[in-house]
């Protein structure tokens, strides 16, 4: 059952379950699109997360007494939503292991395989985009095979590369921009996924990623073209 919470004076809360999986998030984003396409008077921006989307809103124009209900008759009309439905398949490729994860051969350690196995079921399936978040466009991604679950580093390091790919957990991710970080890291991609001056992303929430795995040559290449070198 969904429940809004007024947050401040300037924003909703509508949570839309307690549990991280693809059936509550693909309702997050059902009621996201669903709000963005109203038009809602005094709506500002939503954020969708794992398993909530948080409406902020203008408190010149409108509160949460007056959005809450509209919110609720959205997410009343929405029809049943599949835990399937998604975005886009946006492809990222990645070259694991050596200089570029550094972290690969204990990920393949602690899962007891190789790391041409971890390789393989890493990039073995897609997965879920469920939110955006820690820094500009990092993909927070669900379905990671469980063989892969591995505990982030006990030091965080200082400086990690834009592109890194990693595990954290029962989760996998990708830096978008250097900084600090805490995650396993097992490859890198040469392409470059935040813009800062544009904001673009390659991606969204609700979107899936496919990792594809490339060699040194072709990464080199490839960062020459999107000028990651």
């Amino acid at each position: 059952m969904i429940q809004f919470t007024p947050v401040g004076d300037s924003g909703v809360l509508a949570v839309c379950g307690s549990e991280i999986s693809e059936q509550v998030n693909a309702q997050v984003m059902a009621l996201d699109a669903a709000v963005q396409a109203a038009q809602l008077p005094g709506v500002v921006e939503t954020v969708p997360t794992y398993a909530a989307l948080l409406v902020t809103l203008d408190p010149l124009q409108t509160d949460a007494d007056t959005l809450i209900p509209a919110l609720r008759r959205l997410w009343d009309a929405l029809p049943p939503v599949s835990s399937t439905a998604a975005g886009r398949l946006v492809e990222v490729p990645v070259c694991y292991g050596g200089d570029y994860g550094p972290d690969l051969a204990f990920v393949a350690q602690h899962a007891e395989l190789t790391e041409q196995q971890v390789i393989d079921i890493h990039c073995g399936r897609d997965y879920r985009i469920f939110m955006l978040g820690f820094l500009p466009g990092f993909p927070y991604l669900g379905g990671l095979d469980e063989q892969l679950f591995t505990p982030r580093l006990n030091t965080p390091r200082t400086a990690i590369p834009a592109g890194a790919v990693g595990i954290g957990g029962e989760q996998t991710g990708i830096y978008p921009i250097a900084s600090p970080g805490g995650w396993q890291l097992i490859g890198r991609t040469p392409r470059k996924l935040f813009d800062p001056e544009s904001g673009a992303l390659p991606y969204t929430a609700g979107d899936r990623i496919k990792f594809e795995p490339i060699t040194a040559a072709e990464f080199a290449a490839l960062a020459a073209k999107e000028g990651t070198t």
